[in-house]
């Protein structure tokens, strides 16, 4: 048998042109574009010459991820760091997009950064949910896959979580204790979100909650479709941008990444949809301190440890009114993703962050 590699395998281990790649859920982009082009043709066509050049760009081989050390479930907790008598450092992401926007590319990982800089690093990886998760709540990602794999550390760690994983943070640090927490753009005090964004995404809810409780879970692309939603001629415009990135570039190669994480991820479970969209975004329980958790209300001004928040004043995603009050908090003016993995996130968020960490044992 001739054990050559054949063309597809090749492109695979040189990297991944993938001409499958692009928006999900794609049509509802397209209707997004033809939208907001009416009456620009120029803007229209450079839209669509950039929608055709992420399709067809060749993506560079993926770096390797960090070491499994612990599971639950589909859950993972992967190792950067490596052990170095000081408290561990778990970086919790947000259960929608996957985790790789923490360890993005080798020049753009908050992972590797903070591995580097000394610590003892790990990521949440929370995998995809299986038909048999459909009950699994926000609670239950607490209790049923975080802090089972916290407690494979040798320590308790220090917890950072980003976006909806800051929230899950404070879910956990409500229940045991933890040498210090951070949040960076945590959604918390909902009724801090524009009135027309709550709004949107109610209707949003209403629309996909029959199909959702049907099939036990929330796809990714009714989550992103409300993202777009919110700034559809962002959504066009940067694709109209992407077309003038010269090829090779670091701004194509950081398009491409972040794009491809944006359009990736897994499904949240049923119930953990239903958590978000009504108990959170409708009902602003985790604000009213409503939101419980084995009987225990999360109360982030209970907190027995050193806390900071971080958040940003350009954030459109969760305004920087809607996160927690903690001990500490750090304001910054960079986007909600940009924070974590644009260019001047290392010098406003990283190195800061590290050093906080560093000044509470981490």
């Amino acid at each position: 048998m001739d054990s050559s590699p054949t063309p597809a395998s090749t492109a695979l281990a040189q990297g991944d042109a993938a001409p499958q790649h692009g928006p999900r859920p794609l049509p509802l982009f397209l209707n997004i574009l033809w939208r907001e082009t009416e009456g620009n043709p120029e803007l229209r066509q450079r839209a669509f010459a950039g929608l055709r050049k992420y399709q067809e760009a060749r993506r560079p081989a993926p770096a390797p991820q960090g070491r499994c050390i612990a599971s639950a479930g589909p859950a993972r907790l992967l190792q950067y760091g490596a052990a170095n008598g000081r408290n561990p450092v778990v970086f919790i992401p947000s259960l929608i997009n996957p985790p790789q926007v923490l360890d993005l590319s080798e020049s753009r990982s908050m992972l590797r950064h903070m591995a580097a800089a000394g610590h003892d690093a790990y990521l949440v990886d929370w995998g995809a949910p299986t038909a048999q998760d459909a009950a699994i709540g926000l609670d239950g990602h607490v209790t049923y896959r975080l802090l089972p794999m916290l407690a494979a550390l040798p320590r308790p760690p220090i917890l950072v979580g980003y976006c909806l994983g800051g929230s899950l943070a404070l879910g956990a640090a409500a229940l045991q204790p933890f040498p210090a927490l951070a949040t960076i753009a945590a959604p918390w005090r909902f009724n801090a979100f524009p009135s027309a964004d709550l709004a949107l995404i109610d209707g949003l809810w209403r629309n996909a909650k029959p199909m959702c409780e049907r099939i036990g879970y929330v796809p990714m692309e009714v989550l992103q479709s409300g993202f777009w939603a919110m700034d559809p001629a962002r959504t066009i415009r940067k694709y109209a941008l992407f077309a003038d990135a010269p090829a090779g570039s670091d701004a194509e190669r950081a398009f491409l990444a972040v794009e491809d994480w944006a359009n990736g991820g897994a499904a949240l479970t049923y119930a953990a949809g239903r958590d978000l969209f009504e108990s959170f975004y409708a009902g602003n329980a985790s604000g009213r301190g409503r939101w419980t958790i084995g009987g225990q209300a999360v109360d982030p001004a209970a907190l027995d440890c050193p806390s900071l928040s971080i958040v940003s004043t350009t954030d459109r995603i969760v305004p920087a009114g809607a996160g927690p009050r903690l001990r500490e908090e750090r304001r910054l003016s960079l986007g909600h993703v940009g924070m974590v993995v644009g260019g001047g996130g290392r010098e406003k968020l990283w190195e800061p962050l590290s050093l906080w960490l560093s000044s509470h044992g981490g």
